[in-house]
C-alpha cells in the first residue's frame, strides 16, 4: 500500500514537473535528500524516480523556456571546468572502464542539476521555498533518529544512514551537521508561531542524531556550525554561555563509547582510525606529487595505493581493508591533479567571499535583513562541510554543488533587491545616518499572490 501511494504521488506531481521546472527541481531534491523512495517495501523502491523527474523537467524546461539554463557566474564555470578535467583525468588513467564512466555520469547529474538551480530560482521565494525542502527532508530525519534515540536513552548506534548520498554514517552525519543551521535561520525567519516551533522542535534532535552515528568527523562539524551560529548572534556572550552549558550536559549523557571515541582525537597518531587517515594523506600527497596535471585519474586511488604505500599492512595487501583518501581535499588532489584541486578549493573560497559581501552590504542599509540572516546560515553550513569533508572522502557530495548553487542564487537575488532602491523605504536613524528597519523574515504576505504561487510562477 505504501508503495502505490508514494507511486500515485509521483505520477500525480509528474505533470506539474512538466509545467512548471521549478516544481520538478522541488521534487527532485526532495527525492535525493530525504529519499522518500527508501521509505517504500516494494516495487517502488527500486525504481529511479530521480531520473525519471529529471527527464520530464528538463523537457517541460526545453519546450517552454523562459530562462537561462544557469547564470554565467564564475562558480558555474568552475563547476563545468572540473567535470572537463576529471574527464580528462579518466583517459590520462589508461584504463579507462565502463564502472569509471557511470560513476562519473553521476558526477556530471550532480554538476547538473547545481547549474540548473542558479537559471531557475531567479527570486527570493523559490529560493525560500528550495530551502525549505532540503531543511525539512534533511530534518525529517533528524527528528525521526532524534526521538528514536531517546527513547532508546542515546544507546541507539546509527552505524548507516537512509541511502544515496547518507548512505554512510559519516556521510548521515555531514549532512545533518549542514541541516542544523537551515533549521535554525528558516526557523528565526519564520513569523508563524507553530511552524516556528517545529522548527526548533528538530534542531536539537538533528543534532543529538549527529552524535548517534558515533562519527567524530560529524561531531566536529556540527561543533563548527553551531560555533559560526554563535559567533554571529546579535549577543554573543550570552551564546557563548548557552552553546558551553550544551556542551556540558552533552558530555555528560553521552555514551561512554561515543566519549573515549571523541578523546582519540587528541593523540591521532595513536589510534587506529585516525592513524590511517594519516597514512593515506601522506601517499595521497605522494601521488599528487607525482601526477600534478590530470592526478591518477577518476576513482583510482584504491587502485594506485598499493604503488605509493610504503609498508603495507596486511589488510591492505589481501584486499580486506577498505581504502579510500578519508579526506576531499586530498582525494581531489591526488585523483583529478593540482589545477582540479586549486579550482576546488576557490570554488569554497568564493563562496565564503559571496556571504561576506552580502552580509557587508545589507548591514550598512539594515538593522534586521532576510539577507543578514542567511549570509549567516549559508556560512555555518559551508563550514560545516569544510570541517567534516577534512575526515571523510566526499569531493563529490550532492549537497554542497547544490549549496554553492543556491549561494550564487542568493548573492543575485540579494543584490538584485539592495540595488532595487524602490523596494526599500528608508527612514533616519537614532544618529542622524539613512537606516531600513526589516523584521526577520520576508514581510506581510501580499494580499493576491502568496509566496507559494509567485514561488511557482516566477513572478516578482
Amino acid at each position: 500500500m505504501r508503495d502505490l501511494i508514494f507511486s500515485l504521488v509521483l505520477f500525480g506531481l509528474f505533470p506539474a514537473c512538466f509545467r512548471r521546472p521549478f516544481v520538478g527541481l522541488a521534487v527532485f531534491s526532495w527525492l535525493a535528500y530525504m529519499r522518500p523512495q527508501d521509505l517504500t517495501w516494494g516495487f517502488a523502491r527500486a525504481m529511479r524516480w530521480s531520473y525519471y523527474v529529471a527527464i520530464i523537467t528538463f523537457a517541460g524546461y526545453l519546450t517552454n523556456r523562459q530562462t537561462r539554463a544557469f547564470l554565467p557566474d564564475l562558480r558555474c564555470w568552475i563547476m563545468i571546468a572540473l567535470l572537463v578535467l576529471v574527464f580528462l583525468g579518466i583517459f590520462a588513467s589508461g584504463n579507462p572502464s565502463a564502472y569509471l564512466f557511470t560513476r562519473y555520469m553521476e558526477l556530471v547529474k550532480i554538476i547538473v542539476i547545481a547549474l540548473f538551480t542558479t537559471g531557475i530560482v531567479n527570486n527570493k521565494e523559490r529560493l525560500r521555498v528550495l530551502l525549505w525542502v532540503i531543511s525539512l527532508s534533511l530534518g525529517f530525519y533528524g527528528v525521526k533518529s532524534g526521538l528514536w534515540g531517546v527513547l532508546s536513552g542515546g544507546n541507539l548506534q546509527i552505524l548507516q544512514g537512509p541511502g544515496g548520498m547518507m548512505a554512510d554514517n559519516n556521510d548521515f552525519s555531514l549532512a545533518l551537521s549542514m541541516a542544523v543551521p537551515m533549521l535554525f535561520h528558516l526557523g528565526w525567519t519564520e513569523r508563524r508561531k507553530p511552524i516556528k516551533r517545529a522548527f526548533f522542535f528538530a534542531l536539537p534532535l538533528t543534532v543529538f542524531t549527529v552524535f548517534l552515528t558515533r562519527s567524530r568527523g560529524g561531531f566536529l562539524s556540527v561543533c563548527a556550525a553551531i560555533g559560526v551560529l554563535v559567533w554571529r548572534s546579535k549577543n554573543r556572550v550570552a551564546g557563548l554561555i548557552i552553546a558551553f552549558l550544551c556542551l556540558i550536559v552533552g558530555l555528560i549523557v553521552m555514551p561512554d563509547d561515543y566519549t573515549e571515541r571523541l578523546q582519540t582525537l587528541r593523540n591521532p597518531s595513536e589510534e587506529g582510525s585516525a592513524a590511517s587517515r594519516l597514512r593515506a594523506w601522506g601517499i595521497a600527497t605522494r601521488m599528487a606529487m607525482d601526477n600534478p596535471v590530470l592526478g591518477v585519474g577518476f576513482m583510482r586511488f584504491p587502485h594506485h595505493y598499493l604503488d605509493y604505500c610504503h609498508n603495507p599492512t596486511p589488510q591492505e595487501l589481501d584486499g580486506s581493508q577498505v581504502i579510500v583518501a578519508h579526506s576531499s581535499y586530498f582525494q581531489i588532489w591526488a585523483e583529478a591533479g593540482t589545477p582540479a584541486f586549486a579550482l576546488y578549493m576557490t570554488l569554497i573560497a568564493s563562496s565564503f567571499l559571496t556571504v561576506w559581501k552580502v552580509r557587508r552590504l545589507a548591514r550598512r542599509r539594515y538593522y534586521s535583513s532576510w539577507m543578514i540572516n542567511y549570509a549567516t546560515m549559508f556560512e555555518a553550513s559551508m563550514v560545516a562541510f569544510i570541517v567534516g569533508s577534512a575526515f571523510l572522502n566526499r569531493a563529490h557530495f550532492d549537497l554542497f554543488y547544490h549549496w554553492v548553487a543556491l549561494m550564487i542564487v542568493f548573492e543575485n537575488v540579494a543584490l538584485r533587491e539592495l540595488d532595487d532602491e524602490k523596494k526599500h523605504p528608508v527612514r533616519k536613524g537614532t544618529r542622524g545616518e539613512i537606516r531600513h528597519i526589516e523584521r526577520p523574515g520576508y514581510g506581510p504576505r501580499p494580499r493576491t499572490n502568496g509566496f507559494a504561487r509567485k514561488a511557482l510562477t516566477g513572478r516578482t
